[in-house]
């Protein structure tokens, strides 16, 4: 099941990086307008930015818990590039609150919409998983006869 799981890796080391950008950003905002931790509230440009932050870290555990599972059960490779593609829409979602809350929408339902698919290939390859190891059901050679 693990095997070779540097595609899933490195997606996750990046994330990382990128949730570590997101609060050195946050601390340069802070240091701009002299917001003293644990200070959240202040300038409008500090609050945006914040919450950008805050709301990126909030789904960040489903994302990287979805994307592992996904790419164990499902197929690495898929689970990975959908895990770029949700980088990429955070990255939006993040510089579009920073600019005006409403700017946030694209990246936040490109972001949603790839974290359910995520979720859905999660779910599917662990009850395949489940179906073939426990109840002898083998879903992938079942779907092979048929086409």
């Amino acid at each position: 099941m693990v095997g070779n799981s540097s595609l899933l890796a490195a997606v996750s080391l990046l994330s990382a990086f990128q949730q570590s950008y997101f609060a050195f950003r946050v601390g340069l905002v802070r240091k701009k307008h002299k917001i003293a931790p644990p200070a959240v509230t202040g300038p409008l440009e500090f609050e945006r930015i914040f919450r950008a932050q805050q709301n990126c870290l909030e789904f960040y555990s489903a994302f990287i818990v979805t994307l592992w599972m996904a790419g164990w059960y499902f197929n690495q490779v898929f689970a990975a590039c959908l895990g770029l593609l949700y980088i990429c829409a955070r990255h939006k979602y993040f510089w579009g609150y920073a600019e005006a809350a409403e700017k946030r929408k694209i990246g936040f339902r490109l972001s949603l919409g790839i974290l359910a698919l995520l979720t859905v290939l999660a779910a599917l390859g662990i009850a395949s998983r489940f179906l073939d190891e426990y109840l002898d059901f083998h879903v992938a050679k079942k779907l092979k006869k048929s086409f």
